[in-house]
């Protein structure tokens, strides 16, 4: 299984929700690999900690620029879950990685400017299905306010539903303190003390393979 974690624009959480899901992967018992293919090597970084800390269970990680088809389908042989981490804007890693992933997630925070990319990646979406019709897609809305009274998160997923090549995901990832406090220690915030945040990515790792 490989999953693509991307977006249009930079600053949603990608990196976040790519090394939270590795975890929770590699805590259900799946050998898990992270492919940090951003420039910027937040992911790598992470797992460098990891490893220093020796925090278990393990998570493998590989660093990997330009085309990413052939090294995606690679992984996927010696691995059961392969998350991979793009930079958050229209690049070769990106486009090269939806002609191999199985599953696209999209990440957009509830702000008109992100959603206004939605379009855009709709188009990258189709040409990619071209080569890998099973390329499977899903959006997740990340840092929404916590805050019930605050209307952004239906607003950004009616807006979502807009997109057919998009099936907006039940899961919402909230803004919480925890997923930035863990990312320094290496490790993932269902090895932390945050319930909340615990619970959301252990439904969007359910959500993401069901």
């Amino acid at each position: 299984m490989i999953i693509l974690i991307g977006s249009q624009k930079g600053g949603p959480g990608k990196t976040t929700i790519a090394v939270n899901l590795a975890v929770e992967y590699a805590r259900q018992g799946k050998d898990v690999c992270l492919v940090d293919a951003d420039p910027q090597r937040s992911a790598a970084r992470w797992h460098a900690d990891r490893e220093e800390l020796r925090h278990t269970p393990a998570v493998a990680c590989v660093e990997k620029l330009g085309s990413l088809h052939q090294t995606l389908q690679d992984l996927a042989t010696r691995y059961d879950v392969v998350v991979v981490d793009v930079a958050g804007k229209d690049s070769k890693e990106m486009r090269t990685g939806m002609t191999a992933a199985d599953t696209l997630v999209v990440v957009v925070r509830p702000s008109q400017l992100d959603l206004d990319t939605l379009g855009h990646m709709s188009e990258v979406i189709a040409q990619a299905q071209d080569f890998n019709p099973n390329l499977r897609v899903c959006g997740l809305i990340s840092q929404a306010p916590s805050n019930p009274n605050i209307t952004e998160r239906t607003d950004a997923g009616e807006y979502l539903a807009d997109y057919p090549l998009i099936r907006p995901l039940e899961t919402v990832i909230h803004e919480r303190k925890a997923y930035r406090d863990v990312i320094g220690e290496g490790l993932g915030v269902v090895e932390w003390s945050n319930p909340k945040a615990k619970s959301e990515i252990q439904e969007l790792a359910a959500e993401v393979v069901a």
